[in-house]
């Protein structure tokens, strides 16, 4: 038992499987649950306090909705309901692989080191999407 503790063969496969196994099992979870219950007929899902008090759509609105017409294969759909979420969502897959990777390496751990000028960029971003998605035009709906 020991050489599974210390680093055997064994503890290395449970290492590099362990993350893949728990990140499947969410997904599958999540996939099953939006399937079984979508977005559009069930009134169990939470409701935007900013959409409920102001009617504006905020970064957020529509992202439920959209991670579901996605795992359904409906990219397009997805795009229009949210599609900072699922540039977002890319990004956040991006950056989970890197993590992994460095986790199955042994790299070193050490928290995201992000610069201002990112967290200002991303802000902006939110907030430019916010606005334009709530212009008449409904250029980004």
């Amino acid at each position: 038992m020991i050489w599974l503790i210390r680093g055997g063969r064994v503890a290395a496969i449970v290492r590099t499987a362990a993350p893949l196994a728990i990140v499947g099992t969410v997904f599958g979870v999540v996939s099953r649950v939006l399937r079984r219950f979508p977005p559009t007929q069930n009134s169990f899902y939470p409701r935007c306090p900013i959409y409920e008090a102001l009617h504006l759509k905020c970064p957020g609105c529509g992202a439920t909705r959209a991670l579901a017409a996605l795992l359904q294969g409906r990219f397009d759909e997805a795009m229009h309901l949210n599609a900072f979420a699922m540039l977002l969502l890319s990004v956040a897959a991006a950056y989970g692989l890197y993590w992994y990777w460095r986790f199955v390496r042994r790299g070193i751990y050490r928290g995201p080191n992000v610069s201002q000028e990112a967290l200002y960029v991303a802000l902006a971003a939110a907030s430019v999407f916010t606005v334009l998605r709530n212009l008449p035009l409904r250029l980004l709906q």
